[in-house]
């Protein structure tokens, strides 16, 4: 672990509110922890810096070191499980989609186990992949396995059975489609005479062992645990282990119920309810599923799989170390703590939103924290040489998440199974959302920030020109709608706010339609759709289906959200395609390389030529710049009025041609011959400023481009980039 660390309750705070601080530090000595305001989180030598300043805060002084512990891996649990305490003889069954079946230790898929004496049972998966068991009084244990491995990503029914009065228990498995020339069905019996109960006490644990925390994580899916209480013959728990209920039940989870939720139901007559941990992903396809129907919603009987891994984390459930009262009278912006210990230090950011109905500006920053959540410790597997000399020749930050997988993966990684990530949480230290780190080293000098830090070259941008702003967060637009930024005349995104939910993308629409004026500063915006749920604060889903540049690719049949029940992946699929908003949508992808706009005619139109003034007509605008060495690059936004581009738009300038690394996203295709709109595919690669008029006097401004804000700081904020968005955020903050 790092040695020094935390994060916060929340993301955004008003004033009058309080926001939580949870530390974990390896030091022997105290920790010290101030507040700052940021300012500019680029380390490269050729920009500002890490610019901070600091800002009195009663919390600030010392706290003492603790390491606070992480517990990855999804389970279930039923608290106490008390009615199992009065089972003799009993069957537990379940039917499994294992993914790994095969790892270097076992894996739980039901346990109770008294953690004093260690009675109790699990029914597992060992280490050759085989169906086992482990029963236990606490004087004797007894541990049998059917010999025959599971194969990876196909469906069993399996079984454990205890039979008190003949002294025997049993396991088997029963695959629910054979494979040709493969014996995978097994039983397996043993003599077990015990002299005390062997039901254990405390939790019942699915997809884990049971212990404190549970461990020995089950990587696959699990559908209809039962419990019944009598030992069946192999016939009968294969029967029971299906949906049916069968005879004699004492326990029968549903996972199909409250699919949007953490609970699990139990439909048998203790009612032994429990709850999911860790977020293991629900809404998955169970053994039922017939491919007739991909909404979980209308046949809610085929979804009854939960898929858990034993590298999913949604809270670290640490302690709080300090609690920040945010002042009545406090500026909004965007601050961090500061955490120092041994020549260790961290920080954690977090942002200060005007108090509901009290606007500090006429202009508002988006911080795209959901775009932050989805990409959240992001191992990009190039933690190389290159990378190591750039972070220590500009003081970066040196921890990454490649090295430091045990504070949870990102939605753009893989699970340990090889299935893809759909959740991801701000209830954990996020690695790459700092001051200072770099996503990638580049050749050439270049900046190469991504996300949180790229987005401070429009905060120090704001500062050198003297404007002041207040922020809010698309979290905030998700829970409060329009209201929330209604008051501002004008809002500004930052590098890359790609990710939105429904309700953040309708506070943003009716926030133009009523007059606002909206300043869209990057590229590949408003792209993806992702869901939360009230019950998971600080949760976010996403499901890529279908098409999209993609990580990976959710399984047919999983395209819809268990979060909100809507349908992922792209917004333009669900009919809400950016350029509706914008103007502008994603079209080309290359690496982190930028070009330069040139301006065209209708630069000049009296519409627009305002945005201009001070710019030579033949000047290249953005030529430079910290990201990409270019305004114009990395994910490029062009206007297509099939998608919704309005009719009136201006496309102001285009960029220059791109390097042979750029291609079309994949929707943009329809075959290697032919893409969508039917123009040659060089003439597609491009990036275009677009400006237009809303209603009520309202205005759009677009960029189309990533890279943009990284020009910003050229020549200390003097070129034409910045005075060009000088020129549009002074006009867009008159009456």
């Amino acid at each position: 672990m790092l040695p020094i660390t935390g994060y916060a309750d929340r993301y955004s705070v008003a004033p009058g509110e309080s926001i939580a601080f949870k530390v974990s530090s390896a030091a022997a000595e105290d920790y010290e922890a101030r507040l700052v305001c940021v300012i500019s989180g680029d380390p490269n030598p050729a920009g500002p810096g890490i610019r901070e300043e600091p800002v009195e805060a009663a919390f600030a002084g010392p706290y003492p070191s603790r390491v606070q512990p992480i517990h990855n891996g999804s389970w279930a649990r039923v608290a106490a499980a008390a009615p199992l305490d009065t089972l003799k003889s009993f069957t537990v069954t379940a039917t499994i989609w294992p993914a790994l079946p095969r790892l270097s230790r076992r894996q739980g898929l039901v346990s109770r186990v008294d953690a004093v004496t260690g009675a109790g049972f699990t029914l597992e998966i060992d280490e050759t992949g085989a169906l086992a068991a482990t029963l236990s009084d606490g004087a004797r244990t007894v541990v049998l396995d059917t010999g025959r491995a599971l194969r990876a990503r196909a469906w069993y029914r399996v079984f454990l059975s205890y039979d008190a009065g003949a002294g025997e228990v049993r396991v088997g498995q029963l695959p629910l489609a054979p494979a040709m020339l493969v014996d995978d069905s097994g039983t397996a019996a043993a003599p077990a005479s015990f002299g005390g109960s062997c039901t254990g006490s405390g939790d019942l644990v699915f997809a884990a062992r049971a212990g404190s925390p549970p461990r020995d994580h089950y990587n696959g899916k699990l559908e209809a645990p039962r419990i019944v209480a009598a030992a069946l013959d192999l016939d009968a728990a294969f029967r029971a282990a299906g949906i049916d209920r069968g005879e004699n039940v004492f326990a029968a989870w549903d996972f199909s119920r409250e699919m949007s939720s953490v609970r699990i139901l139990d439909t048998g007559p203790h009612a032994m309810h429990g709850e999911t941990v860790n977020l293991p992903a629900r809404a998955m396809k169970g053994w039922r599923w017939t491919g007739e129907e991909m909404c979980w919603r209308h046949a809610p009987e085929q979804y009854g799989a939960i898929h858990f891994h034993d590298d999913d984390l949604y809270d670290c459930g640490w302690g709080t170390d300090f609690v920040f009262e945010v002042p009545e009278d406090f500026r909004s912006g965007v601050y961090a703590v500061r955490l120092s210990a041994s020549g260790d230090e961290d920080m954690i950011p977090f942002f200060v939103r005007a108090a509901p109905g009290r606007a500090q500006s006429s202009a508002c920053v988006l911080i795209p924290v959901f775009t932050y959540t989805v990409y959240a410790n992001f191992a990009r597997g190039n933690v190389d040489d290159a990378y190591r000399r750039q972070v220590a020749d500009w003081g970066a930050r040196p921890w990454t998440p490649d090295e430091h997988p045990e504070y949870g993966i990102s939605t753009y990684n893989r699970h340990s199974d090889g299935s893809g990530v759909a959740y991801s949480s701000r209830l954990r230290p996020i690695l790459n959302q700092r001051s200072g780190f770099c996503a990638y080293a580049d050749p050439l000098g270049g900046s190469c920030l991504r996300h949180f830090p790229a987005d401070t070259h429009l905060l120090a941008w704001l500062d050198a020109l003297g404007h002041d702003f207040d922020v809010i967060t698309d979290e905030d637009l998700d829970a409060d709608g329009v209201d929330a930024i209604a008051d501002y005349k004008v809002v500004m995104t930052g590098s890359h706010p790609e990710y939105h939910t429904p309700g953040s993308l309708d506070a943003l629409a009716a926030y133009t339609e009523q007059g606002g004026r909206l300043m869209y500063l990057g590229g590949n915006g408003f792209y993806w759709r992702v869901a939360v749920n009230p019950e998971l604060p600080g949760a976010v889903e996403i499901r890529r289906g279908e098409t999209g540049i993609r990580a990976w690719a959710a399984e047919p049949g999983e395209y819809y959200n268990a979060f909100d029940g809507g349908y992922g992946g792209l917004w333009r699929n669900s009919g809400r395609a950016p350029q509706r908003l914008v103007g502008v949508g994603f079209v080309a992808q290359g690496d982190f390389h930028g070009t330069a706009y040139r301006r065209l005619p209708a630069s000049r139109d009296p519409r627009a030529a305002w945005i201009f003034e001070g710019i030579g007509d033949d000047e290249l605008l953005g030529d430079f710049g910290l990201s990409g060495g270019g305004a114009a690059g990395f994910e490029l936004d062009w206007l297509d009025p099939s998608l919704g581009s309005p009719a009136h738009a201006l496309v102001l300038a285009r960029s220059e041609r791109q390097d042979d690394t750029f291609m079309l996203v994949p929707e943009e295709m329809l075959n290697h011959y032919v893409n969508r709109p039917g123009l040659p595919t060089e003439d597609l690669i491009r990036s275009e400023i677009v400006f237009f008029e809303t209603p009520n006097g309202g205005a759009v401004f677009s960029v189309g481009s990533i890279t943009f804000c990284g020009s910003l700081p050229h020549n200390e904020f003097d070129n034409n980039i910045s005075r060009m968005l000088d020129n549009v955020l002074q006009r867009f903050r008159r009456d």
